[in-house]
């Protein structure tokens, strides 16, 4: 998965832009969702904030406070100085957060949660709750369907060939698993927000691509 992330950094944000391999999608309603989940992310209260997996930095330029970014990817990392340049970046394990407990005021997981396992998810979410007050979590809708996993076979602009592990929600799926209320509860995207308790628990191919 790094070496995909390390491929994918620099044509990452053409998925949210609608350029490059995605020019061509038909992905209707999709400006202005993403314009809605922009307006959120900027709204959330400033704190002390972690943003895990924070790829190339297009929404972690968004969240207000002391901004600390982690990825596992240098390449996406590199992306995110650019973009996110008041924001501090650690290169680190998401799985293994290199933090003391309750270091952050959020932790916030936009399009990293729902490539996880099942064992990771639960590893993951303990991880979270351990060094964040609240969990907000921000993933792909479902599409109008059931929540469903999957594995992807996608391809790079290098000609590179991936199999990715990629989940679909919807807002009450993803709210269950983190304990949570529902933010937003699209087509494309689903958002939840939760208080990381300590102690708490935790198909046919998308329409219009791939995605994160």
């Amino acid at each position: 998965m790094r070496e995909y992330y390390d491929r994918r950094a620099r044509e990452y944000d053409d998925w949210y832009r609608g350029t490059g391999l995605f020019a061509g999608r038909d992905r209707p309603g999709w400006n202005e969702e993403l314009g809605a989940l922009v307006r959120l992310v900027a709204g959330l209260s400033p704190t002390r904030v972690l943003d895990v997996g924070c790829g190339s930095g297009y929404l972690t330029r968004h969240l207000r406070g002391d901004v600390v970014g982690l990825d596992q990817s240098p390449a996406m990392l590199r992306e995110a100085r650019a973009q996110a340049p008041s924001a501090r970046l650690v290169c680190g394990d998401a799985l293994a957060l290199p933090f003391p407990d309750r270091a952050f005021g959020r932790v916030f997981v936009a399009h990293f949660y729902g490539h996880l396992l099942a064992a990771e998810a639960t590893s993951f979410l303990a991880e979270a709750r351990a060094v964040g007050g609240e969990l907000v979590l921000v993933d792909a809708g479902s599409r109008g369907g059931a929540p469903r996993d999957e594995w992807q076979d996608r391809v790079l602009e290098d000609g590179s060939e991936h199999r990715v592990f990629k989940r679909f929600f919807t807002g009450a799926s993803l709210a269950a698993q983190a304990g949570g209320r529902v933010l937003h509860d699209g087509y494309w995207f689903v958002a939840v927000a939760a208080e990381s308790t300590r102690g708490a628990s935790g198909g046919p191919a998308p329409q219009g691509g791939w995605g994160d």
